[in-house]
């Protein structure tokens, strides 16, 4: 006699097949892949140093040459190939997006995280110091800091850090005060675990879907502040080349050579709009409450 089996139960794709069902977030990381694979591989790609100045990148009147023929993307009013100077101002953007953006990463959810679950006044104490911190203008207190400093890709990372942690230790600071109140960490704590054991092997993977997504969209935002502050004379200084003082460089040549700006420009746009479409898309995949969504 058969008897019939119960039909197997089917496993929920997981969180990168979710991910690569939508198209917008595959767009974005193409994007973001070729930017990559611009910028590590820029001195195989293009034939001239970034601060290569050529009198043949110049016509006869000395103005920059057109996107076109010898030079891609053209050349600028020192006769540099722009191309070159798009693909290692890549370099640029993409370090100090990881670093700075990682740095304030750790630096939020290490204020949210100790603000959540201490509370008392150790979580009076740091979430004031973030509010204060969030009565400053972002861009102002980062050109502070910069016009403080001795401006370098380092430090410029260092401050876009300083003044980008708010908004994520915000973020976590709520999540970590709900989850200290839940009946598994009040179970831990009776069992006798350490405080230290509790954050690192109960609290942290919980919040890590959060940091991930914040780590994902921080980046765009990392970008356009590095470009802004670049574009303002108190970010990356030259020679390194940066997509925002490539354009702080040629503006004066907006109307005679737009693409001079425009090309910049719109490698800022693209990379942040890259990063906001994978950030979105990773929220909603891992957010259990978007499962299924969309």
């Amino acid at each position: 006699m058969a008897f019939a089996t119960a039909p197997e139960t089917a496993r929920p794709p997981s969180a990168l097949r979710r991910l690569m069902r939508r198209k917008l977030a595959v767009l974005g990381l193409v994007v973001i892949a070729l930017v990559v694979a611009g910028a590590v591989a820029a001195p195989h790609i293009v034939a001239h140093a970034p601060d290569e100045q050529m009198f043949d990148g110049l016509t006869l009147e000395g103005a920059p040459m057109p996107p076109g023929g010898a030079f891609l993307f053209g050349t600028d009013l020192l006769g540099r190939d722009l191309f070159s100077r798009i693909l290692y101002g890549a370099r640029t953007s993409l370090i100090i997006g990881v670093v700075a953006n990682g740095l304030s990463l750790v630096i939020g959810t290490l204020v949210g995280v100790l603000a959540g679950y201490f509370r008392g006044w150790i979580g009076a104490v740091l979430m004031r110091f973030t509010d204060l911190m969030m009565a400053f203008p972002a861009l102002l207190l980062a050109i502070c800091l910069a016009a403080i400093f001795q401006p370098s890709l380092w430090i410029v990372a260092m401050v876009i850090a300083l003044v980008n942690w708010v908004q994520t230790a915000r973020v976590i600071y709520t999540e970590t005060s709900s989850l200290a109140t839940r009946d598994f960490i009040a179970a831990e704590r009776t069992l006798g675990a350490s405080t230290g054991r509790i954050l690192i092997h109960h609290i942290l993977p919980h919040l890590l879907p959060t940091i991930i997504v914040w780590g994902t969209l921080g980046i765009s935002t990392t970008v356009l502040l590095e470009a802004t502050l670049s574009f303002l004379g108190v970010g990356v200084q030259p020679p390194t080349p940066s997509w925002g003082n490539i354009i702080f460089e040629n503006q004066t040549y907006f109307q005679s050579a737009p693409w001079l700006v425009f090309i910049p420009g719109a490698a800022i746009i693209l990379l942040a709009l890259a990063f906001n479409l994978v950030g979105d898309a990773l929220r909603d995949v891992l957010d259990p409450t978007q499962r299924g969504r969309g």
